[in-house]
């Protein structure tokens, strides 16, 4: 591990420095891209090899695993994924018939893993905790509860920011789109008594 980390350094290193350039590896943003870029379900092979759903896809039906029934809206929270591309997720599964709508009824709709859902969740659940485990084999049992706190602390650090640039773009009367609206519809949830 310490050769392969010096390797990474060595190759991210700033060759800029005359130029003010950021020095990607010490950007934390930058950081967190990176391990999810490689951690990307689209990006596993094994993943692929259990099912065909895109990206977008795979996550919704693991929310819905998860913490179904549960709607498009409660999935764009947990997910961070915007809501129109959540509602499209669940029609696609609705259409696979991996998901079902658990009430007929009102404008939004929890839905529920079908039995083909669930197999698929099972699956490929195995596999990411498989995938966790090796992940993390070189941290304590401390180190992963620090981490887990700390993205956790990034994850709604971040929602911070966005909400205030929102609401600071809108006091400015610049255009903001309903995904920015969404940071904030978030950022009050999370901050909600």
């Amino acid at each position: 591990m310490k050769k392969a980390i010096a390797n990474r350094k060595r190759a991210l290193a700033v060759t800029n420095e005359g130029k003010d350039a950021l020095d990607l590896i010490e950007h934390v943003p930058f950081q967190v891209a990176v391990v999810s870029n490689l951690l990307s379900l689209d990006r596993d092979p094994v993943i692929r090899s259990l099912t065909e759903l895109n990206t977008r896809e795979l996550r919704v039906l693991l929310n819905v695993g998860s913490y179904g029934p549960v709607t498009a809206a409660e999935v764009s929270y947990q997910s961070r994924l915007d809501p129109y591309s959540v509602t499209r997720a669940v029609n696609a599964l609705l259409k696979l018939d991996l998901v079902r709508a658990t009430e007929l009824s009102g404008k939004s709709k929890p839905v529920a893993l079908t039995q083909a859902g669930e197999k698929v969740y099972r699956e490929v659940t195995a596999h990411i905790r498989k995938r966790e485990e090796k992940l993390t084999a070189h941290m304590s049992d401390d180190e992963k509860a620090l981490l887990s706190g700390l993205l956790m602390k990034l994850e709604l650090t971040a929602e911070e920011i966005l909400a205030n640039e929102v609401t600071e773009m809108e006091a400015k009367g610049l255009v903001v789109t309903r995904d920015h609206k969404e940071m904030l519809r978030w950022h009050k949830r999370s901050n909600q008594n």
